[in-house]
């Protein structure tokens, strides 16, 4: 299996430069303060921040954006450790009251597919959405196993108990022009003045790289560094290419692979490097760090996958419509499942049903629950942040890292305390059963585009909500369940 990379940055480009190259990168954003990092590294070398080089702003940030990550998932790895409890796996398919067998679901589901190509996008958008409603087990008399959760995660061993990796790249970019470096300029009327002082000019684009190898605490990190030569162009053609909105957030206000390419006249250096991430310089740190390049590959042509419907338009969540900016990640893709249905995760999905407590009686009180986008499967109703395993992680781990990215739920402020596994077969859902831990407050907030809400919803209002089908169904068991658990930390 590849080493995991995980990219601590949401640049398009970066991760067009890795997928081209045959690594599909986990997106993790780091949210650091930049003027913050470079002003505590300037102190620490006792100079001000005008005297850092842009090569060391650069690597400072990178630095500080790569550790950001690297803390986040010692995080997500301690709280995956220390979780307790027990593992209720369920298996809905060796259910003796199933009434068809799965050679007649996957027969039904082939045959839906195939239909599909005779719809209208519109319509066959609506169908695919169909064949993602979970079934309803709920009338089954279904088989269910209890053990030790720990004794479950040994079973599926996560980056955590990895010998190597996964690896966590940070990058940073400046352009240095006439002794003075720029970043991003935000707005047209700086990206204006900007561009118009490069034409016929030359300027040079540095990008730190901080590469940290999880399992080994090491880390590598430098620097590269081209030339870039600008093409004499119009002031008509700068209003025009601020107009795209392209130049206002990219560090020199151009880019080599989109509306500025025509631009560049020519680079001196490694292109790379232009677009964010220097992959000659990425696999130099990480041959530093002992490993082979060809080792994180995890995009080696292999037969076609179905991988659902692609997005087509930009959107916001209450739109039908996938958004563009949506990251395809490692683990993202549907699965054909036996039960009729189809399951997002190759390697499976996992959430937290994170749980609050009154401080003084420590009954359970609220529910962390998300209102989802209405272009995912089951779009408008109620679930729990969650998604895909990414490569490398058991499903505590993926819960624990979509939940802080699709809802702000900071590991540190919550604790494990059992799970609930449905198994399929190839493919589970696990749901990850957590408290917050005294003392602890989680500010819950909707990070991403996946969500039109994140709520504490007042527990006995969960029924009252248009749920999940899977959530609908399992709800009355795991309100038990919580009740119980929450009596237990009470004590």
């Amino acid at each position: 299996m590849s080493i995991p990379l995980i990219l601590a940055s949401q640049s398009p480009s970066r991760q067009k430069v890795l997928v081209d190259a045959g690594i599909m990168p986990t997106i993790h954003v780091s949210h650091i303060d930049e003027p913050a990092a470079l002003a505590d590294a300037a102190r620490k070398l006792d100079v001000s921040v005008d005297d850092l080089s842009v090569e060391q702003r650069v690597t400072i940030l990178a630095q500080a954006k790569a550790r950001s990550v690297y803390r986040t998932y010692r995080q997500v790895a301690q709280v995956s450790q220390e979780a307790g409890g027990d593992q209720i796996t369920a298996f809905p398919l060796l259910s003796p009251d199933l009434r068809r067998d799965r050679s007649e679901d996957r027969a039904d589901l082939t045959a839906r597919s195939k239909d599909l190509d005779r719809l209208s996008p519109k319509d066959r958008q609506a169908s695919l959405q169909r064949m993602t409603v979970t079934r309803d087990f709920s009338q089954l008399k279904v088989p269910v196993q209890a053990e030790s959760l720990r004794l479950a995660l040994g079973k599926t061993p996560g980056f955590s108990d990895a010998k190597v990796g996964p690896l966590i790249v940070g990058c940073d970019s400046m352009f240095l022009f006439k002794g003075q470096p720029y970043g991003k300029p935000h707005s047209p009327a700086v990206a204006r003045e900007r561009l118009q002082a490069m034409r016929g000019q030359h300027g040079e684009l540095w990008t730190g790289h901080c590469l940290i190898d999880f399992a080994a605490g090491r880390q590598a990190l430098a620097a590269s560094r081209a030339l870039v030569h600008f093409a004499d162009y119009s002031d008509q053609e700068i209003d025009r290419y601020i107009a795209t909105g392209e130049p206002l957030e990219v560090a020199g206000s151009f880019t080599l692979e989109g509306y500025g390419s025509a631009f560049i006249e020519y680079i001196d250096g490694d292109p790379h490097g232009i677009m964010g991430i220097s992959l000659p310089l990425l696999r130099k740190l990480s041959s530093q760090l002992g490993l082979e390049w060809t080792d994180l590959w995890n995009t080696l042509p292999v037969p076609a996958r179905d991988q659902g419907p692609k997005p087509s338009a930009a959107a916001q969540a209450a739109s039908p419509i996938p958004p563009k900016k949506n990251v395809h990640q490692p683990g993202d893709g549907w699965v054909d499942c036996a039960c009729g249905r189809r399951h997002w995760g190759l390697n499976g999905a996992s959430g937290i049903l994170l749980v609050r407590r009154d401080p003084i009686s420590g009954k359970a009180t609220h529910i962390a629950m998300q209102h989802r986008a209405v272009w995912s499967a089951e779009g408008g109703t109620w679930g729990i942040p969650g998604g895909a395993s990414a490569d490398g992680e058991n499903p505590i781990e993926g819960a624990l890292r979509e939940s802080y990215e699709e809802a702000n739920i900071n590991p540190d402020d919550i604790a494990v305390t059992g799970s609930y596994r449905e198994d399929h077969g190839p493919w589970s859902y696990t749901t990850v059963f957590a408290f917050e831990k005294p003392g602890h407050r989680v500010d819950l907030k909707a990070n991403d585009d996946e969500s039109m809400s994140i709520e504490w919803v007042p527990i006995d209002e969960v029924p009252d909500r248009k749920l999940l089908t899977a959530l609908r169904t399992d709800w009355p068991r795991f309100r038990r369940r919580i009740d119980r658990m929450a009596a237990r930390l009470a004590k």
